[in-house]
């Protein structure tokens, strides 16, 4: 591992790694780990796998025994030609991020962030989460043999998140309210309990296991920086954590450039897209947000200076979608490519779709696509998809229905 420290966001404060808290004492800003790359060539990883830890000498973890994995990383670039065609784009791929093992981006950040814990000799663990970050944490800790506790919204999870989270034994705590609501009385609980060490995208270690997305994404387009990367946005962290990535690859004369970063988020609660769009320097919260896209569905986003900076930075933008373009994008992506992905993560594809009519993205550009968990998330849309996918419910018994069948097919 390469030296590194913490520091603060606005006022460049350096902290101890060890230092309780995720925010600055001195100003409040938000903490980032900032690796000293000067001077420093690329490392002999060309031979190791595809994965997380392909990149470990720029992860902060400083004991190889620390390390909690399972397997994440190496998630599928897919070069999506039909789903291209039918946009006018000739270089679309999809960053399938489903792929992960609990089917989610999260377990990027949460193999580095629960190494750290370890690293730090923590035993109890705190999130609170809209769903994949629960499920993440739930499987990472239990694969360490810490306690969890998770604080979800009440009755605003998607089952299949939380039967992760149940299966693998953590503590869940429902709140009335929000994620924004069921996040404040998390940093309450960890202000209070120092036992408890809190693993929201607040931790900037775990934003260092998701900048590792763009490492991958430039290593299977062969060194190369795709033109535009575009990402569902819903309480930042990703989309600021894929754009540290591509400037340390940069920094390492790895690649020559970076893309352009554009953040999707849903209609009715996309506090960073408006502060984008209305070119502010800061975010309006929105209030009891509202979407179908679960895992986006956050008003108060805590990393929305990083993502402001990145999207600034890259000269990128945002936009909105609405939860109709939402869901027929994920049809889409799934009748043409065979990339079943969770609402949230649909949001990229509908986003590029909005992006392509506006005439605001080129034919000739490559496009990455994020698709940040897996379908199987979020059951919640079948009802809706099988009234609309479907027009026939048949039970064959005999020949006439075996007739009618035909008639059908």
């Amino acid at each position: 591992m390469w030296h590194y420290k913490l520091q603060c966001f606005d006022c460049q404060r350096e902290p101890a790694a060890s230092e309780a808290g995720f925010r600055c004492k001195t100003c409040g800003g938000l903490l980032e780990v900032k690796f000293d790359l000067k001077g420093k060539k690329r490392p002999s990883w060309d031979r190791r796998q595809l994965s997380v830890w392909k990149y470990r000498e720029i992860l902060p973890i400083e004991k190889q025994e620390s390390i909690v994995s399972l397997a994440e990383g190496g998630t599928g670039l897919h070069r999506c030609k039909r789903l291209g065609r039918k946009l006018g784009l000739r270089k679309l791929y999809v960053k399938n991020e489903g792929e992960n093992p609990t089917g989610s981006f999260k377990d990027r950040g949460m193999t580095v962030a629960i190494s750290k814990a370890k690293e730090l000799g923590k035993r109890k663990v705190l999130c609170a989460s809209t769903g994949n970050t629960a499920a993440s944490l739930a499987a990472y800790s239990a694969r360490a043999g810490m306690e969890c506790v998770v604080l979800v919204p009440k009755g605003k999870v998607a089952g299949g998140k939380m039967l992760q989270v149940a299966m693998h034994g953590s503590k869940i705590i429902q709140v009335k309210g929000d994620f924004d609501q069921a996040f404040e009385t998390a940093l309450v609980l960890a202000e209070q309990r120092r036992d408890l060490y809190l693993m929201n995208s607040l931790n900037p270690f775990r934003l260092e296991g998701q900048k590792t997305l763009a490492f991958e994404i430039s290593d299977q387009l062969d060194s190369k920086t795709p033109d535009i990367v575009i990402l569902p946005v819903g309480n930042g962290g990703n989309i600021s954590a894929v754009w540290k990535g591509f400037s340390e690859f940069q920094q390492l004369s790895i690649t020559k450039t970076r893309p352009r970063m554009i953040g999707i988020q849903a209609e009715k609660a996309a506090p960073i897209a408006k502060a984008v769009k209305r070119r502010e320097n800061e975010i309006l919260p929105v209030h009891n947000p509202q979407t179908i896209a679960t895992a986006i569905r956050i008003g108060s986003p805590v990393n929305w200076p990083k993502v402001l900076k990145a999207i600034k930075e890259s000269k990128g933008t945002a936009e909105t979608v609405t939860d109709t373009e939402i869901l027929k994008a994920q049809i889409e992506l799934a009748t043409l490519e065979g990339i079943f992905v969770e609402p949230a993560s649909a949001a990229s594809i509908a986003g590029l779709k909005k992006l392509r009519a506006n005439r605001r993205v080129d034919a000739s550009e490559t496009i990455v696509c994020v698709t940040t968990g897996h379908g199987l998330k979020d059951p919640s849309v079948l009802d809706r998809l099988l009234k609309s996918q479907t027009g026939y419910n048949l039970e064959i018994t005999d020949r006439t229905s075996l007739d009618a069948l035909e008639r059908v097919l």
